[in-house]
């Protein structure tokens, strides 16, 4: 097959699973050789770790969705660069290209849309400058296609993780002076609204007593620090974690109290260690946890129900290994290569015409 020359854009000013997916992407067309580019906000994660593998980087402030300066820096990039396709990867990186494009209606627009809510804006950012576009899970398609967006212009292309390891799990009951007996649970991704956060005092405050005192939370991600309580729950946040792998794979449970997710990584990964997951039936998780075989689902907003499961899990040890085990397994099918052959056929598709 023809070797591509394909420019992604990603606007990310944080480490997310966007900017992870992005990444992984460049990282493995390049394996299979072919030319990928990167343009990211300056001093972002993303730039510095594309930098760092050897990516071609250009560095560009993106200040707002219809940013005239930035899309014109894009445009003299993607010019220089002598590039066969342009990949957008977040909402506001879709805008700039749709500017930098004018005019060069023969250059393909692909846009990755990762959320599973009903998008905005549909006859200006939907239309049909943008040649294809990936959805990250049948979730994220179908909120698209009741936007009306063609669904023939939809390809679904599930995120990918890497293979995991021999890992090493971080110790947290000793290091946080828990008891021995006690179950971890943990909470894993960006601490904000649309990931939960704030049912959690609800789901602690739900539990039984006995449950209660059995568990405890580990909070992994976002800038606080320190020991706090989740409605009675003795919890602790740890913040930002680079060692993330060990960090999970120190964990009994999984909470993911996600009130939307277009898929969850952050589930895959704990999944792909064997850690069993506790999620709302949200977005695409559905299709990442088989409910009573790799993982527990929950109907959406009740935390005395997620209460319930938490509890259920905590007091099971042979459960937990039963989905456990399950959860390794169906986490392998969300492979970084696979996702970066079925998005190289996607370009190839839309090359072809």
């Amino acid at each position: 097959m023809k070797r591509l020359r394909v420019l992604h854009l990603d606007s990310g000013t944080t480490w997310r699973g966007g900017q992870r997916q992005a990444l992984l992407l460049a990282l493995g067309l390049k394996d299979l050789g072919h030319e990928p580019f990167l343009i990211g906000s300056p001093g972002s994660p993303l730039v510095e770790r594309a930098r760092a593998a050897g990516l071609p980087v250009a560095a560009i402030p993106m200040a707002a969705d219809w940013d005239v300066r930035a899309a014109r820096r894009i445009r003299a990039r993607m010019r220089a660069w002598k590039v066969d396709l342009v990949h957008a990867h977040d909402a506001r990186s879709h805008a700039l290209a749709m500017i930098a494009l004018l005019g060069k209606n023969e250059m393909p627009l692909i846009v990755t849309r990762r959320v599973a809510f009903t998008p905005r804006s549909v006859k200006i950012k939907y239309g049909a400058r943008v040649t294809r576009f990936i959805a990250i899970s049948r979730a994220v398609k179908d909120a698209m296609t009741s936007a009306g967006i063609d669904g023939s212009r939809i390809s679904i292309v599930h995120s990918g993780i890497t293979p995991k390891g021999s890992v090493h799990p971080r110790d947290w009951r000793n290091e946080l002076g828990w008891p021995r007996d006690s179950v971890v649970c943990g909470i894993v991704g960006a601490m904000t609204g649309e990931k939960g956060i704030g049912l959690l005092q609800d789901i602690g405050a739900a539990m039984a007593p006995d449950a209660r005192q059995r568990t405890r939370v580990v909070l992994i991600g976002g800038q606080a620090t320190g020991p706090t309580e989740l409605g009675g729950v003795t919890a602790y946040s740890a913040g930002f974690i680079t060692e993330i792998d060990a960090a999970i794979a120190g964990l009994d449970i999984l909470m993911h109290p996600s009130r939307t997710e277009g898929l969850g990584t952050a589930v895959i990964d704990a999944m792909a260690l064997g850690i069993p997951p506790v999620a709302f039936a949200v977005g695409g998780l559905p299709e990442v946890i088989e409910n009573e075989i790799s993982g527990l689902l929950v109907p959406p907003g009740d935390p005395e129900a997620f209460a319930r499961q938490v509890a259920r899990l905590a007091s099971d040890p042979a459960l937990r290994s039963k989905l456990g085990e399950q959860a390794r397994l169906k986490a392998r099918t969300f492979d970084a290569a696979r996702m970066t052959k079925e998005t190289e056929a996607v370009y190839h598709d839309v090359l072809s015409g």
